[in-house]
């Protein structure tokens, strides 16, 4: 079967809904991919920005190419607050992944795109921005190779550093 490395990097978010009311907000977005709880990854926390949060932070994925052929596989940042008492769901943003590669392609599989954050059935309030990169097709044994070897030389053969 045949692939692409999706790097993606959750650059900010904006005028975000105010979900705390005496403290401060601290901000991290889930990212999931097709649906799929094993390919989850977060931001760390922004302890600043408030409603404004930054965090540059960058997530790869394996993609498989049958998933950039059809609309139903989504791109999914869901925004939550940190709180002691259990984090608070501020909204989301859903992509689709054919979508977001159709758009990338003429610009050589790379684009920085905003999508308005959703709340509930039709409201939405602030945007979340990222960047994102497709790489080259490849067969998954030539990825898995590529992998094992980057990590050999990382590690030394020997095991973790």
């Amino acid at each position: 079967m045949e692939c692409r490395k999706l790097e993606l990097t959750i650059n900010y978010a904006n005028d975000l809904r105010q979900v705390r009311r005496i403290f401060k907000m601290k901000v991290y977005a889930k990212v999931s991919v097709g649906g799929n709880p094993e390919m989850e990854k977060r931001t760390p926390v922004d302890k600043h920005g408030r409603t404004n949060p930054a965090w540059n932070y960058t997530m790869k994925y394996s993609i498989g190419e049958p998933w950039l052929q059809h609309h139903g596989t989504m791109l999914v940042i869901k925004l939550y607050c940190k709180r002691k008492l259990g984090d608070r769901y501020i909204g989301e943003v859903h992509q689709s992944l054919k979508q977001l590669y159709d758009y990338a392609c003429p610009m050589g599989g790379s684009a920085v795109v905003c999508f308005p954050v959703q709340m509930g059935c039709a409201e939405s309030q602030g945007q979340v921005c990222f960047s994102y990169k497709f790489g080259e097709k490849v067969t998954i044994e030539k990825m898995m190779l590529a992998e094992s070897i980057a990590s050999f030389l990382v590690t030394g053969g020997g095991g973790a550093i």
